[in-house]
């Protein structure tokens, strides 16, 4: 077998025991599942008749910001899902089987590797509950076969860069208790971007942060994706906010993981 073989194999071996560890441990998942459901719930039949008739929809109110907040919603399950990653992280670095880990002959890279690909697993099946949720409530979407494969793409790539933060997230913290409070900003991110009402409807200085942070093109884009409104620049920024965080975070992630091996 050549080296990638072994890295391949090694970090499925991984992933398996990061998917029974939750199922062992489910509330962690229950979270992921619930808390995205609850707000969109709450959103649309509480305050939705409201929030959509200042969209500009008199008639049908709480259908039209069932339609705008549902890619809000999507993001919110991904800053969730971040901080049950940095919570496992955490707990694998502080517990001492990473120790054991690196005693073992396996590639150095698989451990973290599990942790992203079983993590990206469970945000997509919280993203998949949160469509099905919103079609169960009325959402709609004129969306085709292309249209859809370019918004499950984006919304891939985007769970793929904020899994590799949450691991540095969770790499850095030096608790599970720091660890599920440090990535507490990303789900902070969609309410103060155009997740919940729209960018220009805020003050000038929040209006210009909501513009400009990340999450912002990436709803924009899944928006105009699934509903056909207009994305604009906004797919590009998107693509290269994902991009640039994977990578950024990978790099990160890497120099931790291996920071006390070179203090030895």
């Amino acid at each position: 077998m050549t080296t990638l073989s072994y890295a391949v194999a090694d970090s499925a071996t991984m992933l398996r025991r990061n998917l029974r560890r939750m199922l062992r441990y489910p509330s962690m998942t229950v979270m992921i599942m619930a808390v995205p459901v609850i707000f969109l719930l709450l959103f649309v039949y509480v305050f939705g008749g409201t929030l959509g008739a200042g969209l500009g929809h008199m008639s049908d109110g709480r259908a039209a910001y069932l339609r705008y907040v549902t890619p809000g919603i999507i993001l919110l399950t991904l800053g969730t899902a971040a901080t049950s990653t940095a919570v496992s992280v955490a707990m694998d670095m502080t517990s001492g089987i990473i120790a054991r880990f690196r005693t073992m002959a396996i590639a150095r890279v698989c451990v973290l590797t599990g942790h992203v690909l079983g993590s990206m697993i469970q945000s997509l099946l919280g993203i998949a509950l949160v469509l099905g949720i919103a079609a169960a409530m009325g959402f709609r979407t004129s969306a085709d076969p292309l249209s859809w494969l370019a918004a499950i793409s984006l919304l891939v790539l985007i769970t793929f860069a904020i899994t590799w933060l949450a691991v540095a997230l969770g790499l850095v913290s030096g608790s599970p208790e720091t660890a599920s409070n440090l990535p507490m900003f990303l789900m902070l991110l969609p309410f103060l971007g155009s997740g919940f009402v729209p960018a220009h409807a805020m003050p000038a200085g929040l209006r210009w942060f909501a513009e400009y942070q990340p999450f912002t093109p990436v709803i924009q884009t899944v928006r105009g994706l699934l509903t056909g409104g207009p994305i604009g620049d906004n797919a590009t920024m998107a693509i290269a906010w994902g991009v640039g965080i994977a990578a950024l975070s990978y790099l990160w992630a890497r120099r931790l993981y291996r920071r006390p091996m070179q203090a030895k």
